[in-house]
């Protein structure tokens, strides 16, 4: 992980991946006798089963780094897991909230009783405010008091890759913050037992420890749901949101790559595919029959 600078959630995932090959393997743990072949009949098996292109890929590259791990340490001499490569998918377009219903979600949250609905309506809207991935709002690499500069009205956040950037926040995300910050977290917090250690967390669960990345997405479901949105919903949808969002506004492309700490702008131009009302009006002004 340290000489890849993978994420604790990408080497979660690979722990799991590699427990999976191993148990289709009855248990095998003498890896120098596997073959390509049999890791040819492991990968499609993976293909009957109903997982997306996108899980397929994400296995198959932890056995071919897990293999490359072996020959570093010197377990078996070659790797038989190189030839694998990650099925062929076009990449599905994320889901997004129009602007109105984010706010009916932002005010479904603050509906919520006591210090949580305080807390889930700023954790939401700063996610929303300034495009984060879930794991960047909470869990281990999650945002803490230290990342906050409200006076300076910015974000300091930690993305893939150990990567830092820094991102503006708009006067009333910062209002809400320092609401939040003054009159609920203290109250969350207190609850937390005595000799748990850690930096307290910048948004603690209702027994005063941080949240998790499950939490914050019990949380997004059950205020979606008090919202009435019928919207499919993923970690991800605010992010999508946000990034979309800020394309229709007029934003340009590299400005948003760098907000969401994109390593490539076509990751982000699958957002420009998402929304079709500036095409629409480029053509009418441009086309001399429009």
């Amino acid at each position: 992980r340290a000489e890849r600078g993978l994420s604790p959630n990408t080497i979660a995932a690979y722990r799991t991946d590699l427990a999976q090959l191993a148990l289709f393997f009855h248990g095998q743990d003498d890896w120098s006798r596997t073959s390509p072949r049999d890791l040819d009949r492991y990968a499609a098996w993976l293909r009957k089963q109903a997982y997306a292109p996108s899980s397929i890929a994400r296995k198959l590259a932890a056995i071919r780094s897990f293999f490359r791990f072996l020959v570093e340490e010197a377990v078996v001499d070659t790797t038989p897991a190189d030839h694998l490569r990650p099925p062929r998918a076009g990449r599905p377009l994320p889901h997004v909230l129009g602007e109105q219903e984010v706010v009916a979600l932002l005010e479904a949250a603050e509906a919520g009783p006591g210090p949580e609905g305080v807390r889930d309506r700023a954790m939401l809207e700063l996610t929303y405010a300034a495009g984060l991935r879930v794991s960047e709002v909470v869990g281990p690499q999650g945002l803490g008091l230290a990342g906050l500069s409200l006076d300076g009205g910015w974000v300091r956040v930690l993305g893939k890759g150990s990567k830092e950037r820094l991102v503006p926040l708009y006067p009333g995300i910062v209002d809400r913050l320092r609401a939040y910050l003054r009159d609920a977290r203290p109250v969350l917090a207190a609850r937390a037992k005595r000799g748990r250690g850690g930096p307290p967390a910048l948004f603690p669960n209702a027994r005063g420890r941080a949240m998790t990345r499950q939490g914050y997405w019990l949380v997004l479901k059950r205020c979606a749901a008090r919202a009435g949105l019928t919207t499919h919903l993923s970690p991800h949808t605010l992010r999508h949101s946000f990034a979309t969002h800020l394309l229709r506004g007029g934003a340009p492309l590299r400005h948003v790559q760098e907000l969401l700490g994109h390593a490539s702008i076509a990751t982000t131009q699958i957002y420009t595919h998402l929304d079709d009302t500036q095409v629409r009006e480029a053509y009418a002004g441009a086309h001399p029959r429009a």
